[in-house]
């Protein structure tokens, strides 16, 4: 059992380092999501590959903006230190992650439902797509039950399976680069594959940091003195 005496628990290299990789990680869709936003905000030429982004604009810039905040507001969720020494700030921000990871899942599922496929994507994909968003949508309900019934251990683990779903993109720009530079753009079966490939590895990279991680830190009370 580890005693904290009292004060604010000391920084670590761990505070600095995981939120710093996690964002690294995601930098490639927060870059291509503001560059669609400005695509948005003054006007391109409309082609088949953005012509439904034009057509139904809400659902994709509440996507792009939810996943730059939740990315990045959640990263700092990971500094174990930081977490500690801010309890005020980690309540706060939690309610704005669990409100952007609803959007950043019910818009997914919005537009995979409803918004024209490209070329590249097919029933494969598009199946796999809805799996995601509703074990991302679920995993958050379950989070915020968990710590309505003060369970820290389940919602710790819930809002951890949600980020990994959620930032699946920041990963599958890593698994289909490879391909793309060997081969050029993945058809729809090799994209569905590289794409899922991308959600498995944070799945289990999350169910590894759960069963492996930080655990909570017990506070030593001293025992009042008996006697008069």
């Amino acid at each position: 059992m580890t005693e904290i005496k009292g004060g604010r628990p000391p920084s670590t290299r761990a505070d600095r380092l995981v939120p710093a990789a996690l964002i690294l990680l995601i930098a490639i869709p927060v870059v291509a999501g503001i560059v669609r936003l400005t695509q948005l905000a003054v006007g391109v030429e409309i082609t088949p590959s953005n012509a439904r982004f034009f057509a139904s604009p809400v659902p994709v810039v509440a996507h792009i903006v939810g996943v730059i905040v939740y990315g990045v507001l959640g990263a700092f969720q990971f500094a174990p230190g930081f977490r500690r020494r801010n309890p005020a700030w980690h309540r706060k921000a939690g309610r704005v992650l669990i409100v952007c990871g609803l959007v950043v899942a019910l818009s997914a599922l919005w537009m995979t439902l409803f918004y024209p496929r490209p070329d590249d994507v097919g029933d494969l994909l598009s199946g796999i797509r809805l799996v995601v968003g509703s074990a991302m949508a679920a995993s958050i309900v379950l989070g915020f039950a968990a710590i309505r019934r003060r369970d820290f251990a389940r919602h710790r683990a819930w809002m951890i399976r949600a980020y990994a779903l959620g930032m699946g993109a920041g990963t599958q720009a890593l698994t289909q680069l490879p391909w793309i530079l060997t081969a050029g753009p993945p058809g729809r079966p090799d994209k569905a594959v590289l794409m899922a490939a991308a959600w498995l590895i944070n799945v289990l990279v999350a169910e590894w940091i759960i069963r492996t991680g930080e655990r909570p830190r017990r506070l030593r009370i001293p025992a009042r003195a008996s006697g008069p």
